[in-house]
């Protein structure tokens, strides 16, 4: 496995992981990759340090510090989620309905696909991905 650095036309950059080089190229060419922030799949390789070992065990963020930031996200997600009504695929649909007016507007969640999201996103309709993955209601053990 091999992980870039990737950045959209915005300046989004985020990290990704392929299995070659080549797996990177296939999937950027298909337009399978898309900005988690925005959507957009004209993406590119961003400029990346070279990874160089730290001297001993040091790392920039406490390891504690990082789980307690991440524990508060998953808290503050987990109360949107709790006033938030799960619509699956038919997030898309829903979201633009309610943009249009055609609908009550209210806090939604659901499954989009990035072709769907962007669409979403050029339209002006006002949405964003979360941040920690979704299991939805169905899949649920």
């Amino acid at each position: 496995m091999i992980v870039f650095d990737l950045r959209c036309p915005t300046g989004h950059v985020f990290e990704a992981w392929f299995g070659s080089t080549g797996a990177y190229e296939q999937q950027r060419n298909a337009g399978l990759i898309g900005c988690p922030a925005c959507g957009d799949t004209d993406i590119e390789k961003a400029v990346m340090a070279p990874a160089i070992a730290a001297k001993g065990h040091r790392s920039s963020v406490a390891p504690q510090a990082m789980k307690q930031a991440m524990q508060m996200l998953a808290a503050e997600q987990a109360k949107l989620l709790d006033k938030s009504t799960w619509v699956g695929a038919g997030f898309a649909h829903r979201a633009r309905a309610m943009h249009a007016g055609e609908e009550s507007p209210s806090l939604i969640h659901g499954q989009a696909t990035v072709a769907e999201a962007k669409a979403l996103i050029d339209d002006g309709v006002p949405v964003a991905p979360l941040p920690l993955p979704i299991v939805p209601p169905d899949q649920v053990n």
